[in-house]
C-alpha cells in the first residue's frame, strides 16, 4: 500500500513526497475511506502511529477552494504546543494548495489572533479556552464548520475542559462531521461521544493498553528524590547512549527541581517546560530540544500528548505517572517512525501502586533492573517527600475510618460485569544485573 492507492490528489502526493512519506500507517489506511465517506469517526491507535495525518489527509482531500471568510474545518487540541505542531503539519501538507490556516491558543496576544481570524481562515487549530474567547468576541463564527476534530479528548477532560467543549459543540452547526482521535478511551470520553457523535465508526488499530512493541521498558526501584537524581546523572553521563532524553516529572515543581539539579552538572544541555513558563519560552525551549541544542528536556505531561519529536532515544519517567494512560502517552515520545526506543521509570515506595496499575493496564510486567554499582543510594528524604508520606498516611486512615467495608451494597450503576482485557495477576519481579554490594 502506498499513498497513491488512497486516492489522494497530486498536490497532497507531492507534499508527502517532499517529506519522504511514501506509505500510510495502518491508522491512516483504515481511517481514510471512512472519513472520506462523511461518517463520524472515533480513531484509537497507539501514540506515534500517525493519527494526525490520519485525519488531515482525508479532510484536506475533501476541502475545496473557497474565498468565504469563516472556517470549514475546526481542530481542537489540549495544549498550546500541540496547536502549533498541528498547524505546522497542515502547512507541510498544503504546500501546493491554497489554504488559510490559523492557530488559536492562550498565553499570547489575543489581539493578533483576533485580527487573523477576522481576515478569514479555512482551517482553525485551537485550544478550547482561547477559541471560545474569540468566538464570544464575535471575531470567529463556527456556523460554517463542516468537519470537527477533537484530538486527545481524554486529556482535555483531565484538564477540566469539558465545559468549554460543550460550549463549542453548541456553537457548531448540527449538520457536520465529527472526528476524534486518541490513544486511550475513558468513561468520560465514551459519555461525550454518546452525547454528540452520530453513530460513529470506531477504528481501532491497536487494543487499548497495548504496549508499544518497539520500546524497551525498564523499572528501577529508587527510594527517594536524591537517589533518583543520582541515577539520572549516572545515565546522562553516558552521552553516546543517552543522546536525546525526555524526562517526565509529575508536576511543575518536580520538573524545576530536575532542571536545576541536572543543569548544574550538565550546563546548557537541558531545558524545562511546563504551564507556568511563558508561551514564547516554552516554544523556544521545545525547538532547542528538537534541533539538538538541548540534549535533555525536563517536562510535565504537557509534552506527553501528541508532540512529534523525532529521534528521542530515551524517555525517563523521573516520577511514575499516577494515571496509567499517561504512561503510554509519555513513553510514546520515543520509538517513533519505526525506530527503537527505551523507556525508564523510577519508582519510589509511594509510587509502587501506580506502577501496578500501569502493568495491569498493559497486561504486561515491566522488567525491574537493580541500581548499578557506584550509584549512591540515599537514605534521607527531602521535606516535600516527608509531607507526601504524612499525607498518604492520613488519607489511608481517613479512608479506613469512613469505609463501609468490603461487603456493602453496590449501586445499580456499578453492578455490571467487567468485559475488558483478561485478568492480569502481578507476579514478583524478576530482577536482572548483579546485586548491590
Amino acid at each position: 500500500m502506498n499513498f497513491e492507492n488512497l486516492n489522494l490528489n497530486t498536490p497532497l502526493i507531492n507534499a508527502l513526497n517532499d517529506m519522504e512519506y511514501f506509505s500510510p500507517t495502518p491508522i491512516q489506511e483504515n481511517a481514510f475511506p471512512v472519513i472520506m465517506s462523511g461518517a463520524d469517526v472515533v480513531g484509537l491507535a497507539q501514540t506515534g502511529t500517525g493519527k494526525t495525518f490520519a485525519y488531515l489527509l482525508p479532510l484536506l482531500r475533501k476541502l475545496k477552494f473557497s474565498e468565504q471568510k469563516h472556517p470549514r474545518i475546526l481542530i481542537v487540541v489540549p495544549t498550546r504546543e500541540l496547536t502549533i505542531q498541528v498547524k505546522q503539519e497542515i502547512e507541510k501538507l498544503s504546500k501546493y494548495i491554497t489554504l488559510r490556516v490559523g492557530a488559536v491558543y492562550g498565553g499570547t496576544n489575543i489581539n493578533t489572533q483576533k485580527k487573523m481570524t477576522y481576515r478569514g481562515l479555512d482551517v482553525v487549530v485551537a485550544t478550547p479556552g482561547r477559541l471560545m474567547d474569540i468566538v464570544m468576541l464575535g471575531m470567529l463564527r463556527l456556523k460554517s464548520i463542516q468537519s470537527l476534530v477533537i484530538d486527545e479528548v481524554d486529556e482535555m477532560m483531565n484538564l477540566g475542559f469539558r465545559l468549554q467543549l460543550v460550549n463549542i459543540m453548541e456553537n457548531l452547526p448540527k449538520k457536520r462531521q465529527n472526528l476524534m482521535f486518541s490513544a486511550t478511551l475513558t468513561e468520560d470520553v465514551e459519555t461525550f461521544i454518546e452525547d454528540y457523535f452520530l453513530n460513529p465508526k470506531k477504528i481501532k488499530v491497536a487494543e487499548h493498553g497495548t504496549p508499544l512493541e518497539k520500546i524497551t521498558q525498564h523499572v528501577y526501584k529508587t527510594p527517594n528524590f536524591k537517589t533518583k537524581i543520582n541515577l539520572l546523572k549516572h545515565f546522562l553521563s553516558q552521552k553516546e547512549i543517552f543522546k536525546k532524553v525526555l524526562i517526565f516529572a509529575g508536576n511543575k515543581k518536580s520538573a524545576d527541581r530536575v532542571f536545576k539539579e541536572i543543569g548544574t552538572h550538565f550546563p546548557n544541555e537541558i531545558g524545562v517546560i511546563h504551564s507556568n513558563k511563558a508561551q514564547n519560552n516554552r516554544i523556544n525551549t521545545l525547538n532547542k530540544f528538537i534541533d539538538g541544542t538541548f540534549r535533555m528536556l525536563s517536562a510535565t505531561d504537557i509534552a506527553a500528548r501528541g508532540l512529534d519529536i523525532s529521534d528521542v532515544t530515551h524517555v525517563i519517567n523521573f516520577d511514575t505517572p499516577e494515571t496509567p494512560g499517561d504512561y503510554l502517552h509519555r513513553i510514546g515520545r520515543t520509538g517513533r517512525a519505526d525506530k527503537d526506543g527505551i523507556a525508564i521509570t523510577f519508582v519510589s515506595e509511594l509510587e509502587e501502586e501506580f506502577m501496578v496499575a500501569i502493568e495491569v493496564l498493559m497486561n504486561k510486567e515491566i522488567e525491574e533492573i537493580e541500581i548499578p554499582e557506584g550509584v549512591d543510594v540515599s537514605n534521607s528524604l527531602l521535606e516535600f517527600e516527608k509531607e507526601k508520606i504524612i499525607l498518604k498516611d492520613h488519607v489511608k486512615r481517613t479512608s479506613f475510618k469512613d469505609s463501609k467495608g468490603a461487603f456493602h451494597e453496590k449501586s445499580e450503576k456499578n453492578q455490571q460485569e467487567n468485559s475488558g482485557s483478561p485478568s492480569f495477576k502481578r507476579k514478583p519481579r524478576r530482577r536482572i544485573s548483579k546485586k548491590r554490594r
